[in-house]
């Protein structure tokens, strides 16, 4: 069976890739393998139109990545703590970015769910968006508001996880910042938000 064209195509530009870098920047790919040092944990949306990479120009080994649908932040998801572990205690990050963006398919989804009837949620998705659907359905927000509230509450479930506790204790110096991507014009904002030691 042949290969599917959407995959060939993917193949074929990372070949190009890996043959462009490696003429401007010759050696890059074994330097990579050595090891990362990344000062940055990016955590967004797992949205295909916000590529962290790709908006911010940055190489391979620059950004630590953690994406998930609408970019939640659970204390009690092994996922992101396991992230944030060793993002901070083993490679030394020191910025954490949570990043959410507009034209939120999360956000969008939650604010709908709102205006429903509430009911428990039966599907992974809605028990994943459980908390920001119940936020839209407390505060009655429009799906912009959404967005932005989401990045607020999740920077202060960054802030107030076990693993960013103990690193702030140690004496360890991470920064918590707030952001938002803007899709309508490519544009990364900072919605001001800054916590940490």
């Amino acid at each position: 069976m042949g290969q599917h064209p959407v995959l060939a195509h993917l193949l074929a530009n990372n070949a190009q890739w890996a043959e462009d870098v490696e003429k401007v920047q010759p050696g890059f790919f074994e330097r990579c393998a050595k090891g990362q040092s990344p000062k940055v944990l990016w955590i967004g949306c797992a949205d295909s139109r916000v590529p962290d990479s790709v908006l911010t120009v940055s190489k391979p080994g620059d950004i630590f990545v953690h994406r998930n649908i609408a970019n939640q932040v659970f204390p009690s998801d092994d996922n992101i703590s396991s992230v944030l572990t060793y993002a901070v205690m083993e490679l030394g990050v020191t910025h954490i970015l949570l990043v959410g963006h507009t034209h939120c398919g999360g956000a969008a989804a939650c604010h709908a769910a709102a205006q429903a009837l509430p009911d428990d949620p039966t599907t992974p998705l809605a028990r994943w968006l459980a908390p920001l659907t119940d936020y839209a359905r407390q505060t009655g927000c429009s799906v912009s508001e959404l967005e932005e509230a989401n990045v607020r509450m999740q920077v202060e479930n960054l802030t107030k996880s076990e693993v960013l506790q103990q690193a702030w204790a140690s004496g360890k110096h991470v920064l918590v910042h707030g952001w938002i991507y803007e899709i309508e014009n490519g544009q990364l904002r900072d919605m001001g938000i800054t916590v940490g030691k």
